[in-house]
């Protein structure tokens, strides 16, 4: 959690199959003082909302699988080089039907 600059419980209609999304909050070095407030920088967690019907599947399923996944995430990020870490990323978790994936996207 120390790199985690944000976290945020969003909150109103479901995201679809999105339940969890991570970015990577880059700095912007090269618009001369534009850019991203350094405090901005790191990275920044969505927990999406689902229907209550749902919450206690998915619930299970983000402790036992996308959390770790989550934690493996960030720690690949701190410890990747340059021009990954002056780049933004994004990468989301998608519950369907019960089945989990994840991917980097945009």
């Amino acid at each position: 959690m120390s790199h985690v600059t944000d976290l945020q419980f969003l909150t109103g209609h479901d995201s679809g199959t999105i339940v969890l999304g991570a970015a990577w909050v880059a700095p912007d070095p090269h618009n001369y003082g534009h850019g991203v407030h350094p405090d901005a920088v790191g990275f920044r967690v969505d927990v999406h909302p689902v229907d209550a019907a749902d919450r206690a599947a998915t619930r299970a399923v983000l402790r036992a699988h996308a959390l770790p996944q989550l934690h493996a995430w960030i720690a690949q990020g701190v410890a990747a080089d340059d021009t990954w870490q002056l780049t933004p990323h994004r990468h989301y978790w998608r519950l369907t039907d019960g089945h989990l994936t994840h991917r980097d996207e945009g």
